[in-house]
């Protein structure tokens, strides 16, 4: 860290190459139709953040150095006010080889619902139920590039805890989460050494990576404690595989893993297609079609929602000036018939503005169901924010 902090002060005053600096500061607003569970949580609620990413280059483009700040101040719940380095990265890139050393964000995955083999970087669940907002992660990367392949080795010495709502916040279960005191397998607790390797590469229409993890797992258990929930964080094995292909207006998708720890394994799978339709209504409109069905080996023993589950969304693209477009999902449980509903919709204002709509509605939750907590968390969040 302290070799990052070196060269990102001395990139401010080298006049090798100008910095380029980017970002947005956002407005949010949620509205909760109906009341909380708990008289202690907040009803309607806003929050503003800030992301701006400083980006200098140097050595003819191969060496780049990368820094992310992160803030969020929120009106209603304190843990949701935090602040994270999404990136603090420098890298050095050759014709066979690059390297990656600092804070990062890795991305995994090809399906629309969830990203199982998305592992790397912990999730900000307190930014965003959806869990597409993670926290930076310290690592060393170095990607050897093939004709047969790239492969990343990762060495990732320091874990991130999860982030959870506070006692006042929305949507949290009906426990509080102690995130003060978790629990850890190991006894190197946040200061294990976690390893993980992926090879990625494409034939043709087809693009696949198949990867492999060790370590403590980013998926907390929960221990109940008194009123609380403590977190509790494995040592897990993760093998991955993800797979796209393009075929015409055809997108075919494939996640699935095997994962085993001291006391259980298994194997999940999320698969399906989305299907595109050009120029509907005579307009420059286009149409997807996602259906993706969500699969847990350990069926009603998964301590997640989405086990046996079926999800179809609306894609609208507007193909315009402003880059409008909309997903419209439900995610149906095929046994219990609990379904989410939700929407997320944006369009850009001007050069700099871009406004965005988020909305989730629970619908018929079986008691039996994880997502019984959230059955009175409806909510619809609109997001200004102005981008530079």
């Amino acid at each position: 860290m302290r070799y990052l902090l070196a060269l990102l002060l001395s990139g401010l005053f080298t006049p090798l190459s100008a910095a380029e600096l980017s970002g947005n500061i956002s407005s949010e607003f949620r509205y909760f139709p109906e009341q909380p569970l708990n008289s202690q949580q907040h009803q309607n609620n806003s929050s503003i953040s800030a992301e701006i990413e400083w980006v200098k280059s140097w050595d003819r483009g191969y060496q780049l150095l990368i820094f992310t700040p992160y803030f969020r101040l929120d009106q209603g719940d304190s843990e949701r006010t935090h602040a994270d380095i999404r990136e603090l990265t420098w890298s050095k890139a050759a014709d066979e080889w690059e390297l990656r050393l600092g804070i990062r964000q890795v991305f995994w995955g090809v399906s629309e619902s969830q990203h199982l083999v998305d592992i790397i970087n912990q999730t900000d669940l307190v930014d965003d139920i959806d869990g597409d907002e993670k926290l930076g992660q310290p690592m060393l990367n170095l990607a050897f590039i093939r004709d047969w392949g790239t492969v990343d080795l990762f060495l990732l010495p320091y874990f991130r805890e999860r982030t959870f709502a506070g006692h006042e916040g929305r949507l949290r279960p009906a426990l509080v989460i102690d995130q003060e005191n978790p629990l850890y397998e190991s006894s190197q607790k946040q200061q294990h050494l976690d390893i993980a390797l992926r090879w990625s590469h494409y034939l043709g229409d087809w693009d696949f990576g198949l990867s492999y993890f060790n370590g403590t797992n980013r998926d907390p258990d929960f221990v109940i404690n008194g009123s609380q929930l403590q977190p509790y964080y494995r040592q897990i094995e993760q093998i991955g595989l993800d797979i796209q292909a393009t075929k015409e207006s055809w997108l075919w998708k494939l996640e699935t893993i095997h994962r085993r720890n001291r006391d259980i394994q298994y194997a999940a799978a999320t698969a399906g297609f989305e299907y595109s339709f050009y120029g509907i209504f005579e307009r420059s409109t286009d149409l997807g079609v996602v259906v993706e069905y969500l699969y847990d080996e350990r069926g009603d023993n998964a301590p997640i929602a989405f086990q046996n589950d079926l999800m179809i969304g609306l894609r609208f693209t507007l193909n315009d000036e402003q880059s409008s477009e909309a997903l419209l999902g439900a995610i149906t449980d095929l046994e219990s018939s609990s379904t989410v509903y939700s929407i997320e919709a944006s369009r850009r204002l001007g050069d700099n503005w871009k406004a965005t709509l988020e909305g989730r509605l629970f619908h018929d939750i079986s008691p039996t169901d994880p997502l019984f907590h959230y059955r009175r968390d409806h909510f619809l969040q609109l997001r200004l924010g102005y981008y530079f």
